[in-house]
Parts: C-alpha cells; structure tokens; sequence
C-alpha cells in the first residue's frame, strides 16, 4: 500500500496546543501504519489506523482543514487495507465518506486538494474491477470445488488438501462479493476437511480460523462467536510459535473488543462529519451562486 501524502499545516497551531498534539500523534500513526503495511501486516495497520480514528474524535473543531486533510488520509488508509483485505464492501463505505469530507475541501483549495480526489476515482476504479474479477473466479473455483468433492468421496486421499484450498478461495471470493454467511459455510467445511485429514490442529487449520473470524467480525451478532473462536485458537498459534498469525489474533481480538463501547461514539462521530461536511459544502455552492449572479449582472449593466 502506497500512502497518499498531505503535507499539514502545523504552523497553523499554538506549540502547545491540544490540537497539534492530536495532529502529530495521528500523523505519526499512520507513518507506523505504513511500516506495518509494507511488512505484510495488515492486521496490525487496520488496528493502528483505527486507533488513529479514535484519538481524532477529540479534536475540538470538526471543521478545521488541517483536521479534514488528516481524517481524509485515514480514512484512506483504511479504505485500502480493507481492499487489501478483499473487504471491498467496507471500503466502499470508506470512500463514500471520504468523498463527503473531501468534496469540501476541493472547493476550497482545488490546488491543494484535486489531486486526492482523483486518487479516490482510481481507489473506487479497482474496487470495482477486482469485485467483477472475484464474481468470475468465483464461477471457476466452485466448479474446481464441485470435482475435488468427488474425488475425496471416492476416496482420493491426495485430493483433500485441494479441496481444502479450493473450498478456502471460494470462501474467500464469497466474502469479497459481499456474501459473508456464504462465505463462513465454505471456511467450516474447509477447516472440517482439514482437521479430519491431519487428525489435530495445524498451522493450516489456524490461518482459516483467523480469516473466518475476520468475516465474523463484519457481521455484528457474530462478534462475540468471533472472539470465542480466536481465544479457542490462540493457544495453538502460540503452541506452534507461528508468531505472524499470533499476531494476527491478538489483532483482532483488540478490535473486536474495543467496537462494542465505541460504536454508538463513531457513528456520532461520523455523522457529525458527514453533516458538517454537506453544509460546508452547501455554504460554498451558495457563495459561488451569488458571485457569479453578481458578475453576470455587472456585465450586463455593462
């Protein structure tokens, strides 16, 4: 993931300030967000850049530029590593937050800010080239699945690892199509085939419970099944010393924990962005309305 630059403004602000405390750190964050993306991360990145998030809901000034340069980062750091993620749904979501924030921004300093908003269109581009990509693998693998099925039934001991990668992509293209239930049926009878073939619990067996809960966790009501199965596992990544997915684990448990108490906060948070947003915007349609009405009638009384 390349992160967009926005050089701030820090000049803006007292030394001391509260507001160029917040700035800093967050900026900071996402230097280290960027670090953890480059070192395949990713669970690591999410967790730091939500972390960020949380730390600007103290700002003081919603609509501060400096404020609104920063959060339009952010959020576009997210919006990628959930496409990183395949989660293209939620980074959909992102973006259509980030448009709201940003279209403000544009009016207000085209020069400074055009250029993100064309780095968006290309984001919003792939999103949709690699979700139609998805919808056609998707096709061939559960083909590929429907074959591996017999051969194991036939008793083609070979076939079922295959069929356990097959049954995990297909689970995977499902997830990133949007269909998350489908998806979790596919990760249960891959994990299912793969237990009954190794007859305990494998570095193999981990990474599909990891990215199972990483759907879960999409699904509201899930969260808490989600969070049983990563506690269930976590001894086992350690028992194995497979310090990556350890890692991971111990990422997610950290999200999943932290939504519940916060969830009432963010969508307050963002609505109080998003209104703002609109009627910042609103303000700059109708200044630019009446300065063009005064020039066309200068003109004509010219």
């Amino acid at each position: 993931m390349t992160q967009i630059e926005i050089p701030l403004k820090f000049d803006n602000f007292p030394k001391q300030s509260e507001e160029l405390r917040i700035l800093k750190e967050v900026n900071d964050g996402r230097a280290e967000a960027g670090k953890l993306m480059a070192d395949e991360r990713v669970m690591d990145a999410l967790q730091k850049s939500i972390e960020g998030l949380r730390v600007m809901r103290e700002f003081p000034d919603f609509n501060n530029t400096e404020f609104r340069a920063l959060l339009v980062a952010v959020i576009f750091d997210l919006a990628e590593i959930h496409f990183q993620l395949k989660d293209y749904k939620q980074s959909e979501k992102e973006l259509d937050t980030l448009f709201k924030v940003l279209d403000s921004l544009v009016k207000n300093d085209e020069e400074r800010f055009g250029k993100l908003h064309i780095l968006a269109m290309e984001l919003s581009t792939r999103i949709l080239r690699s979700r139609k990509k998805a919808l056609d693998l998707l096709v061939k693998q559960q083909i590929n699945a429907a074959a591996l099925y017999e051969k194991v039934n036939s008793g083609v001991a070979a076939a079922t690892d295959r069929l356990v990668d097959s049954l995990s992509n297909v689970a995977q293209l499902l997830a990133s199509t949007g269909d998350l239930k489908g998806a979790l049926k596919f990760y249960s009878e891959a994990i299912k085939f793969s237990k009954k073939r190794t007859g305990r619990v494998t570095r193999k067996e981990i990474k599909l419970t990891i990215e199972m809960a990483e759907i879960m966790m999409r699904i509201k009501q899930m969260r808490p099944r989600a969070l049983r199965l990563l506690n269930a596992i976590l001894p086992h990544a350690i028992a194995l010393e497979t310090l990556e997915l350890e890692r991971d684990i111990l990422s997610l448990k950290s999200l999943i924990e932290s939504e519940p108490d916060n969830e009432p906060k963010w969508k307050n948070f963002f609505h109080q962005l998003t209104v703002s947003a609109k009627a910042k915007l609103k303000k700059f349609s109708k200044s630019e309305t009446a300065e063009n009405k005064g020039t066309d009638e200068s003109e004509t009384q010219e």
